[in-house]
């Protein structure tokens, strides 16, 4: 059965397409569903495809030569992925794993190229994307540099906050506390005590399913070493 045109339409890059295009599109796209931890597109995989993200979460990871984990990035609902191979026509070069339950849609590299070489806005759409990914992987390494798990716990948490229409500074859907720590090189328990921290001053607090950060600047000179469990 085609994905529903609506869908389409709230999805990065199919937003940028006029009714009928997409009309054209849905019956080619193929439909997954995934549970928490399911591999999604495999490191090394040619044919994968464009994928897009309808609802859930998904965190690209490599891993060391001694099997550790590392995080490299998230991609929340409404987003794309695998762009990389479809572009140049190399394997994927990192994993990517279901941090929660996911839906995704894939369209095949021919119609995935199609698209986003012929289209203006779609060709648009990719270019940000990719110097979206080049800026936070630059955050990602400058963060790594930091002296302390400390430090980086709350340079990440920085990293994913966004100012909503109000104003607030919001971390939606927040990583659980072992995906932050996959992201900055430390324990679960190391995190786990940060958060407490960070909540005991009132910098973060839980609302329903994301967390609000009532003091930015605190939380951002905690990242710089200026505010942390060792400052008087």
């Amino acid at each position: 059965m085609p994905i529903l045109i609506p869908i389409l339409q709230g999805l990065r890059l199919f937003d940028r397409l006029p009714p009928e295009k997409l009309a054209e599109l849905a019956p080619t796209l193929n439909e997954r569903r995934v549970e928490r931890r399911e591999v999604v597109i495999k490191r090394g995989e040619v044919d994968g495809g464009l994928g897009f993200l309808i609802e859930g979460r998904l965190q690209t990871v490599n891993f060391t030569l001694d099997g550790r984990e590392v995080g490299i990035d998230f991609i929340n609902d409404g987003d794309f992925f695998g762009e990389l191979s479809v572009i140049d026509g190399q394997p994927a070069p990192e994993y990517i794993i279901a941090g929660a339950p996911a839906r995704s849609v894939f369209l095949d590299r021919p119609r995935a190229r199609e698209l986003m070489f012929n289209s203006p806005q779609a060709a648009e759409a990719v270019a940000t994307r990719l110097a979206e990914r080049m800026r936070r992987a630059a955050s990602h390494r400058a963060m790594l540099a930091l002296p302390s798990s400390f430090q980086r716990v709350c340079a990440q948490l920085a990293l994913l906050a966004q100012k909503m229409g109000n104003g607030t500074m919001v971390i939606v859907m927040p990583p659980t506390h072992q995906e932050i720590a996959i992201m900055v090189n430390t324990s679960r328990e190391t995190v786990t005590r940060t958060l407490q921290y960070l909540q005991g001053l009132k910098v973060l607090a839980r609302d329903g399913n994301h967390l609000v950060v009532h003091a930015p600047d605190t939380l951002q000179q905690a990242a710089d070493g200026k505010v942390g469990p060792t400052k008087s």
